[in-house]
């Protein structure tokens, strides 16, 4: 029998995790953890998941899809919009988009939040 285990938290080195938790927040609208500050930040789900930032010196922004840097994790995120909105709206609040694009554009893109780590936007 499997273990029953939840996701409960997911955390993400950075240099600015005040910043990264703004981006974070203004394209998911999760509630900003109110005891953020300069060295851990976090955004609370309703069903309780937690998403934390942590600061840490000399941070190395992953090279995806180049493994100079790994990208050490990815995140998903479903979207009710268009995709062409969905990535408008986050290259307006600083995401960036590699040129490499492994996904039917029509289904997927992947874009890179400000600290450099990718992440997929999905049709839902």
């Amino acid at each position: 029998m499997p273990l029953q285990m939840k996701l409960s938290a997911i955390t993400l080195d950075c240099p600015d995790p005040l910043a990264l938790a703004a981006f974070y927040q203004q394209a998911t609208g999760l509630e900003p953890h109110p005891k953020s500050d300069a060295d851990f930040a976090g955004l609370n789900h309703a069903d309780g998941l937690f998403i934390g930032f942590q600061r840490v010196d000399g941070y190395r922004a992953p090279r995806w899809p180049d493994q100079t840097v790994p990208q050490q994790l990815h995140i998903c995120f479903k979207v009710e919009e268009d995709l062409e909105e969905a990535e408008a709206r986050l290259l307006e609040l600083g995401a960036g988009k590699p040129d490499h694009q492994p996904h039917d554009a029509a289904r997927a893109r992947v874009l890179t939040d400000p600290a450099g780590h990718p992440f997929c936007i999905v049709r839902s």
